[in-house]
């Protein structure tokens, strides 16, 4: 037994942390807010239970999310003087467990190789679907696959559990289940299993032989889980069947960090864990270590907007208020941007601690290509845009065209273009941006938008240079492409914000906030994918220590070069901290280099108070979230009107004849009975 000293385990925690790790038998939850050192408290907890005798290092089982994150905590416990606690992943805690019972049940043969990934094995199922499905990305089927194994839902039964559950796959139901049973034909005939076969194999293991059941239990008897409201069903049954009838349980984790649905994740676990354990205790970690006062109060804000009371505390001196920035075209943003990280690098933050997260992955060219311009290097995190599949087809597809001795080699300008953008459609699957808009999957989306971006810089070299061919279009391509993949580790880090999960920074920029990016387009109006969208931004926001800045533009390029107008988020209206007041439409002084401009409301406006005060009462009364009775845009657009009667306010923006017959007469009340802003010219 490790000799570890009780009370230094304890000694630099807060209140609540300590609270926390001395909470070591029974089920524990921790809701642990954004940089609130939860994976101290997971390490210290640990160590103070085989401490206290509460648990043997070898009963000991710390459950997380992912490899990396199971290595530092490995490390960290070593540090603590626990060198043999087991730290692993449910994937890999399963496949040792299968390992070791797996030839008792096959004829002693030994485990089958895991697949490294299912896309080779989707993409040629893919490839064989009829007219434009055979574009599909693997990489969306794959996802849809793992959705339906993390319910246990074979591909027989996939139409009446996506039909009860109101899940459409990326492809017509009946195409998805023939790449679904054919991926598992495959797989079979290869005789191999995939990362979400250790689960349901070890489940099935677990359910039906009783003596590896209480082999498994008697080796493992104290868990510990990270990440919790990223756990899907399959992962939540496993849970289960690791801890039978014990109840050292602790789970930990936070709902406002949930951004993996898609795959099949949840936070109904967490939050529903004080109702399947009544007699739980339950520690929030409040206090933030990672952030300025003022980022937590643009953090706080946007959780307030959604009606939540959860706030972060924060422990760091005052910082620089975020900035919240409009533009007045796509191309003063990127300016002003590039402006915002020489200035952070100027004043001594390196460019390291800088990030730039983006929604989709294509939004990184224009990023790349404007760092490239000023001399400051950057490295991507994630799949570069230029090696990007369809990325590498498209240019495959160009450089055929430039080493062709055909009229194709000979054509200029837009002729060019034209042929370009034909080539694509055809061989490449690009579509009109209303059939790219009705795209079901992430990665269907990301490939229209990554073919997109490509064609919109062809169009601009072209349109910068009438005269060139393909193969002058295809060096600057590649030069890109070759200055991507030199990109410097020590760089500004470009990524999306799914990618940022876990990270942090000195500074973060959050640009292109607009409908249609954030909140992605596809979400419409559907509350549950609204919710994930501000959570994605909520993360975004998080991941600043010191310097944040968000920003949108009114304009960005659309197809064959025209502008189209955008709007700012819907997020953005109830960010303003209530010190501020706004202009309705942008004063001159308000102006910033780069044509930047303060815009939203803000909660100081007194009418915009009281239509938010009405909307939470009414969202209480009616068991809703408030941005389901209106959006602070919406909102914003009202006191903005100040409607006088039922006609005025039918013709704000976001106000329909359903929502006006519902809500019109109290809103027209609150509007009455609210007198007009003295500051209002």
């Amino acid at each position: 037994m490790p000799r570890l000293d009780p009370d230094a385990l304890l000694a630099d925690l807060d209140p609540e942390q300590r609270e926390a790790v001395l909470a070591v038998t029974g089920p524990v939850a921790i809701l642990a807010g954004a940089g609130s050192g939860k994976t101290r408290v997971i390490s210290r907890r640990t160590a103070y239970a085989i401490a206290t005798g509460a648990a043997r290092p070898d009963q000991v089982l710390v459950v997380t999310f992912t490899d990396r994150a199971a290595g530092e905590m490995v490390e960290r416990l070593r540090l603590l003087g626990l060198p043999g606690v087991t730290a692993r992943t449910f994937h890999a805690q399963a496949r040792s467990q299968l390992r070791h019972f797996w030839p008792d049940h096959h004829d002693g043969a030994p485990l089958p190789e895991l697949l490294d990934s299912k896309l080779p094995i989707i993409g040629r199922l893919a490839r064989q679907l009829p007219g434009h499905y055979r574009f599909t990305p693997a990489k969306d089927l794959a996802d849809e696959i793992e959705w339906a194994k993390s319910r246990r839902v074979p591909p027989r039964a996939y139409d009446s559990a996506a039909g009860d559950l109101g899940r459409e796959p990326p492809v017509p139901l009946d195409l998805f289940v023939r790449v679904y049973e054919g991926y598992e034909r495959a797989k079979a005939r290869s005789g191999r299993i995939d990362f979400d076969d250790l689960l349901l194999e070890t489940v099935a293991l677990l359910e039906q032989d009783d003596a590896a059941a209480a082999l498994v239990r008697a080796r493992k008897s104290w868990f510990s889980v990270d990440e919790y409201q990223d756990t899907n069903p399959l992962q939540q049954r496993l849970l289960e069947l690791w801890l039978g009838d014990r109840r050292d349980l602790c789970v930990v984790g936070d709902e406002d960090q949930t951004i993996y649905t898609f795959t099949g994740a949840t936070s109904a676990f967490l939050t529903s864990f004080a109702q399947r354990w009544p007699d739980a205790r339950q520690v929030v970690l409040v206090r933030n270590y990672r952030s300025s006062p003022q980022v937590l109060g643009l953090a706080n804000r946007l959780l307030a907007d959604e009606g939540r009371a959860k706030r972060l505390v924060a422990t760091r001196p005052a910082g620089p208020e975020p900035a919240i920035a409009r533009h007045a075209s796509a191309q003063a943003e990127l300016d002003a941007l590039v402006a915002w990280i020489s200035g952070r690098m100027r004043a001594g933050t390196a460019a390291a601690e800088i990030a730039v997260l983006v929604r989709v992955n294509a939004q990184l060219a224009a990023l790349e290509a404007a760092l490239t311009r000023a001399s400051i290097p950057y490295r991507v995190r994630g799949v570069p845009f230029y090696e990007r599949t369809e990325v590498r087809g498209a240019l495959a597809l160009l450089r055929r065209m430039a080493g062709s001795s055909g009229a194709a080699a000979q054509l200029r300008g837009t002729s060019l273009a034209a042929e370009v953008e034909a080539r694509w459609r055809r061989d490449l699957g690009l579509q009109d941006e209303g059939a790219a808009a009705r795209e079901r999957g992430d990665e269907a989306r990301e490939r229209q938008a990554s073919l997109d971006t490509l064609l919109a810089i062809v169009d601009g070299l072209i349109g910068a240079d009438p005269t060139a061919d393909a193969v002058v279009v295809l060096a600057e391509l590649e030069a890109r492409a070759v200055a991507e993949r030199e990109g410097s580790a020590d760089g500004v880090n470009l990524l999306t914000y799914h990618r940022a999960k876990g990270l942090e920074w000195d500074a973060v920029a959050l640009p292109s906030l607009e409908e249609g990016l954030l909140p992605i387009r596809q979400a419409g109006d559907d509350p549950a994918a609204l919710a994930e969208e501000r959570r994605l931004l909520y993360v975004g926001i998080t991941r600043a220590r010191e310097h944040l800045l968000l920003s949108w533009a009114e304009s960005r390029p659309g197809r064959a070069g025209t502008d189209s107008p955008r709007r700012p988020s819907r997020f953005l209206a109830g960010l303003r901290p209530p010190a501020t007041r706004l202009g309705r439409a942008g004063s001159t002084a308000a102006r910033s280099a780069g044509g930047a401009r303060t815009t939203g409301a803000v909660l100081g406006d007194p009418l915009f108070e009281a239509l938010r005060s009405w909307r939470l009462e009414k969202a209480r009364e009616l068991g809703q979230p408030p941005y389901v009775i209106a959006h602070d845009a919406t909102l914003a657009a009202i006191a903005e009107a100040r409607p006088g009667s039922m006609e005025a306010l039918w013709r704000v923006k976001g106000i329909g004849p359903a929502k006006a017959d519902r809500f019109g007469a109290e809103i027209l009340a609150v509007v009455a009975g609210t007198p007009a802003d003295p500051a209002d010219p």
